[in-house]
């Protein structure tokens, strides 16, 4: 699944494409997605220009004017900028083409991405309304997770990934912020220290900047806006490495299921 550092890639690939630009169509060529994408766009979007792209969490925003173009990514979802003539291709949902003859193409196999068309302030959608804080934001910080997890008993690799508490913190991130914070991600977050939680904010910050500035992470169907792939993971510590050594320690990395989902670490480097 494209996690933060894909979307922020994909939301930087298309918005040069695309700022400033008017619609000129819609085409839906496949309306299933995890909810069925609007007939509205093929009215309503026409004609209005695009200002801005914005992600929040791992949402998109395309903002035109009084309403706003909201697209998340699913398992498999991806954004191109095609010349408008480019052939469609299986799994190829909807085209928004614009006044230069160039379109945005959204693919999605699997289908569990969304499309949806919003009136207002997209940020007091349902969907987005009540995530917690970017995690470049100000507001997230060793003191937002310290006093967050007073009390709590859940594993801190789950705790970080819960979207209430930071947003775009998957799987493999959040495996590669807890070994580079030296933390075991089975701990109980309530029993993890403050000046810990404040090395955990710098190490989640520094492995997702480093992977949007590599373009993310390539695992299965991920593939940028550009169709380029993501090239994070030849700097992977952890994830996905188990009985290799430690880059540290060189004891081999140990792979367990934490919350439904599979974490690596190492036994000897994070406590």
């Amino acid at each position: 699944m494209p996690e933060l550092p894909e979307v922020e890639t994909t939301r930087r690939g298309v918005e040069p494409h695309v700022v400033g630009r008017q619609v000129i169509s819609v085409h839906i060529h496949d309306r299933r997605l995890r909810w069925p994408v609007p007939d509205a766009l093929i009215t309503d979007l026409p004609g209005r220009h695009i200002e801005a792209v914005e992600r929040r969490a791992k949402y998109l925003l395309f903002r035109a004017g009084d309403h706003s173009l909201m697209i998340h990514l699913g398992m498999s979802g991806r954004l191109r900028v095609l010349p408008s003539v480019h052939p469609r291709q299986a799994h190829d949902h909807f085209d928004v083409v614009f006044d230069n003859g160039q379109m945005m193409r959204f693919h999605d196999p699997r289908r569990f991405g969304c499309v949806l068309w919003l009136a207002g302030d997209p940020l007091q959608h349902v969907l987005l309304k009540s995530l917690g804080p970017e995690p470049f934001a100000p507001d997230f910080s060793g003191d937002q997770l310290y006093a967050l997890a007073r009390g709590r008993t859940t594993a801190v690799k789950n705790f970080l990934m819960d979207s209430h508490v930071v947003v775009g913190v998957g799987n493999i991130y959040a495996s590669e912020a807890l070994f580079r914070a030296g933390i075991h991600p089975a701990r109980a977050a309530g029993r993890i220290t403050l000046p810990r939680y404040v090395r955990l904010v710098e190490a989640v910050r520094a492995v997702l900047d480093e992977a949007i500035s590599q373009g993310g992470t390539t695992l299965r169907d991920y593939v940028g806006a550009d169709g380029g792939t993501g090239y994070f993971q030849q700097q992977l510590n952890v994830y996905g490495r188990d009985g290799l050594p430690c880059p540290q320690c060189q004891h081999p990395i140990k792979q367990r299921v934490i919350g439904q989902r599979s974490s690596f670490f190492c036994r000897y480097c994070q406590r």
